[in-house]
């Protein structure tokens, strides 16, 4: 099928990856694209949570395959590798960081924080992996990989202090 193939009449494919790439264009704001497009993660993370842990791991990982082949395919397209446009990458690194994570204010501003420090420095070894690894796979792996670096240090400070606050059930 060719990439410009119609779909349902109405869009082609580069319309739905450019779409979906930029998550429905959060990534062509003029300025700070990354920060915005991971808000744009934050309902996302409430969306996912609504089904529990088990849910909520999975939609993130359905989702995180879903933003490889939207990342292959729009570098396809655009011929250009990490477009700064593309921003599915930052969300499906924020809902891995969001993983098993308590619903708190705290919680999702020292996450998202420390998610964006992580992806806008690159310290090794995301630095190494945006370096090295070409392609979609590429443009997505630096922002998961960032995404668990937070998670598993969130993890420490959520089990061994109360600085995500408490979580309330409703």
């Amino acid at each position: 099928m060719k990439l410009n193939a119609p779909i349902g009449g109405h869009l082609n494919q580069s319309r739905w990856t450019e779409v979906l790439a930029t998550f429905f264009y959060l990534g062509k704001v003029p300025y700070m694209k990354g920060t915005v497009g991971t808000l744009g993660a934050i309902p996302l993370v409430f969306l996912f949570g609504l089904g529990g842990t088990s849910v909520y791991v999975g939609l993130t990982f359905v989702f995180t395959l879903l933003a490889w082949m939207v990342c292959e395919a729009y570098e396809f397209s655009s011929q250009n590798h990490d477009s700064p446009e593309v921003v599915i990458d930052e969300v499906a690194g924020f809902l891995v960081a969001m993983v098993w994570m308590p619903y708190t204010w705290q919680a999702f501003l020292y996450t998202f924080i420390f998610f964006r420090v992580l992806d806008i420095l690159k310290p090794p070894p995301i630095s190494w992996v945006d370096r090295e690894v070409r392609g979609g796979f590429g443009v997505l792996i630096d922002d998961v990989l960032a995404g668990l670096i937070v998670n598993f240090a969130m993890q420490f400070v959520y089990t061994q202090t109360d600085w995500l606050g408490v979580q309330y059930s409703f």
